[in-house]
């Protein structure tokens, strides 16, 4: 029967509107479209929380180093190019998926019941990583507590150090001329007879920060390997609760809460990254660090290299957050008719000139640090930990008020990784309301609650003397394959069985019609370009598989082998929602395969108002039984 005879068509959200679902969330307002769901208050709600889960660690701790270590500024041309072959298409795709149908990153998949596996990847994907990642916020939380003091305790070798423990460097040996002869002797011979070490001979003795050794030795008493799993640290289970429980309460009523918490989360580290940067500015070697970050003249040569293309494309990947499935979670509290075209491309630009940003203020306090050391600045740059907390509270330390300038660091690196956490817990709760509509139903608080209380225990062996090899562990596996997989079927499913043409059709029921040339470059990236260039990256992933390691530190077997079995866990589920569905349709094997590879009868807007003649035939919530527990048959549609 067609929808516009309904007598809910013209009341939009409202009691008498039919939806797919009548269970209503507590926390909508009257005034929202969708009164089940909820919306978001206001478009600056929904941006700041999409540039907050886009913007995160790794465009401090990542970007950075790879545009030094690829080229300088000219690392800026494959990284653009990229954002626009892979990252802006695959962001624009998943907004519009999550506002069409104002669904979950797994119940989304009723546009392809086959494939909905895909969105269970994605979600249990990002539960893996929403664990490590609250870890990496303890670690943060931890320093900045520890910054509280007049004299930062990472910025002398202080009781807990050790013999290798020194802030300078410490000659060994060298080349030496005496009596018109070359000599090689300890530097303690040389000083003592008034000799001078010849250049490019200098041996240092092996010596560490005391930033170094605080890190390993205080704040993770980091145990030998991951065999060696130690007790857990009581300080750092603590700032873990404590990251737990500021998620908990941002989240308390959805994202009606963290909607208005992201005004400072999300806009605060703008402030403080200024800040460090204008102080950076200011201080000798400045520039020195700069010219690493940039380069005094950029090395285009390194362009002709697959080496850096392959960074630049997984850099705008991961960096966007593209199929981890918050995207979808986050744009499907959008009202039908947003924008979500222009919504993709004001946080995808805002996400990388972030980047670019960061790289000044990071890199300007580490020239400094090199040049109080006297070392070149490539031996004081690092990424990932050793950035966070060796290197850059190293240089901080180093500073007029010391303590000042790392409570700002260690507070902005809270802010960024809290807002990415809290789209990561709201894809997890979202999931689990759409399959559970009964719990939107004055539950929310008690789900939240749930899902940070198991995490926060699933997160505790993260917090051991061993778990920073934990931590490194799930990184290495889960946020890599996974993601690439699922993004490559997402593609395939989307844009090759369900119908790229048809796809851009429900965007335009969104945004309104566009020109064939509007969609041209869209056609372009998500028929051939995009697909093939993830293709790419997946498969160079697989070759250049190396074992992991922490530093130095090489990973048992078993290690290695419980990294395997988490990267299996999370794609299995493609396969076996994908037999499930098969075996429960109807027909013989073929028919079954084709019935299975069309959309749910249930797929489309989830407002009768907004379904229009296209979607006239979607199934009427009477007909359904959403309210039900599901069981395993609740991923069979």
């Amino acid at each position: 029967m067609g929808m516009l005879n309904l007598p809910g068509f013209l009341s939009c959200g409202k009691k008498k509107d039919f939806s797919l679902s009548n269970e209503k969330d507590a926390h909508a307002n009257d005034s929202d479209e969708n009164s089940d769901r909820g919306n978001w208050s206001n478009k600056a709600d929904y941006l700041l929380s999409m540039v907050g889960y886009a913007v995160g660690l790794g465009n401090v701790w990542r970007f950075p180093y790879l545009t030094y270590q690829n080229g300088g500024g000219a690392f800026l041309i494959p990284y653009t190019l990229m954002l626009a072959l892979a990252g802006l298409p695959l962001f624009f795709m998943e907004c519009s998926l999550g506002q069409f149908a104002s669904l979950g990153p797994i119940s989304i998949w009723r546009i392809l019941p086959m494939f909905q596996g895909v969105g269970i990847t994605m979600v249990i994907i990002s539960t893996f990583v929403a664990i490590y990642y609250n870890v990496i916020i303890a670690y943060a939380l931890y320093y900045l507590f520890a910054s509280f003091q007049k004299v930062l305790p990472w910025s002398e070798c202080f009781s807990w150090a050790d013999e290798l423990c020194s802030k300078t460097r410490l000659v060994s040996d060298c080349n030496a001329t005496l009596d018109g002869e070359i000599i090689h002797a300890n530097y303690s011979f040389i000083t003592s007879s008034n000799l001078t070490c010849i250049n490019g001979t200098i041996k240092y003795k092996p010596v560490q920060f005391p930033s170094e050794q605080y890190w390993n030795k205080v704040a993770l008493q980091r145990s030998s390997g991951l065999d060696e799993t130690g007790n857990i640290v009581w300080y750092l289970a603590l700032c873990l609760l404590l990251s737990w429980i500021i998620i908990g309460a941002a989240l308390f009523k959805g994202i009606k809460s963290s909607g208005k918490v992201v005004y400072f989360t999300a806009l605060f580290p703008y402030i403080i990254l200024l800040i460090l940067l204008v102080r950076g500015a200011t201080l000798e070697g400045a520039l020195d660090g700069i010219e690493y970050y940039i380069g005094k003249q950029s090395n285009i040569t390194k362009l002709m290299e697959a080496e850096v293309w392959k960074d630049a494309a997984t850099q705008i990947f991961y960096s966007l957050s593209v199929a981890w499935g918050g995207l979808v979670a986050l744009s499907s509290y959008n009202k039908f008719h947003n924008n979500c075209y222009s919504d993709a491309i004001i946080v995808c630009v805002t996400n990388c000139l972030t980047s670019v940003f960061a790289g000044f203020a990071i890199f300007s306090i580490l020239g400094h640090m090199a040049f109080v050391s006297n070392r070149p600045v490539s031996e004081v740059v690092d990424s990932g930990f050793d950035l966070a907390f060796v290197a850059y509270p190293e240089a901080l330390s180093k500073l007029p008020v010391s303590p000042l300038w790392s409570f700002l660091f260690f507070f902005m690196l809270v802010l960024l990784g809290i807002d990415s956490q809290f789209a990561s817990v709201e894809t997890i709760t979202t999931t689990i309301q759409d399959l559970y509509p009964k719990l939107r139903k004055n539950l929310r608080i008690y789900l939240t609650l749930g899902v940070c209380t198991v995490l926060f225990f699933l997160g505790l062996v993260c917090v051991t003397q061993a778990g920073i090899y934990w931590v490194n562990l799930i990184d290495h596996f889960c946020a890599g394959w996974g993601i690439l997989i699922a993004a490559v079927l997402e593609l395939i499913g989307i844009i090759y069985i369900y119908g790229g043409n048809r796809f851009i059709e429900d965007v335009e029921m969104m945004i309104g019609k566009k020109s064939w040339l509007f969609w041209l470059w869209w056609r372009i990236c998500w028929f051939f370009v995009t697909p093939m260039l993830l293709l790419a990256i997946l498969v160079w992933s697989l070759v250049t598989f190396s074992p992991p390691y922490y530093g130095s530190v090489p990973y048992p077997a078993w290690g290695t082998a419980i990294g395997w079995c988490m990267i299996i866990f999370c794609v299995i589920w493609i396969p076996i929602i994908a037999v499930l569905k098969i075996v429960k349709a109807e027909g013989n094997l073929c028919q079954r395969i084709v019935s299975c590879c069309r959309p749910a009868a249930n797929w489309g807007p989830y407002l009768a108002c907004h379904r229009g003649e296209r979607y006239s035939h979607v199934v009427d919530p009477e007909k359904e039984k959403e309210h039900e527990i599901p069981t395993v048959s609740a991923f069979v549609y």
